[in-house]
């Protein structure tokens, strides 16, 4: 997926911060959380993202702890959903 389609997506969220599952080309699915950290302009201009996942989302909430995260990158999305 382009960082365009990606971030429209996590901007039309009706509630910032809502967990999305992050379908990708050649691995299983993550639920998760997208962040926003110092270097979310830097990184989102070169597709790619950092994710806090749904098992570490609570820790994080907490700690805001950015080593919680992992840099994910957008060209592997093959599509992004609501956590349901």
């Amino acid at each position: 997926m382009t960082n365009d389609k990606i971030e429209k997506f996590i901007e039309c969220k009706p509630k910032k911060n809502a967990k999305v599952n992050i379908h990708f080309k050649q691995r299983a699915t993550v639920k998760g959380l997208f962040i926003r950290t110092d270097d979310y302009e830097e990184l989102k201009s070169k597709n790619f993202w950092r994710i806090v996942s749904d098992s570490k989302v609570e820790e994080w909430e907490k700690t805001k702890d950015n080593s919680l995260a992992r840099i994910y990158n957008g060209a592997e999305f093959t599509r992004l959903s609501d956590n349901q």
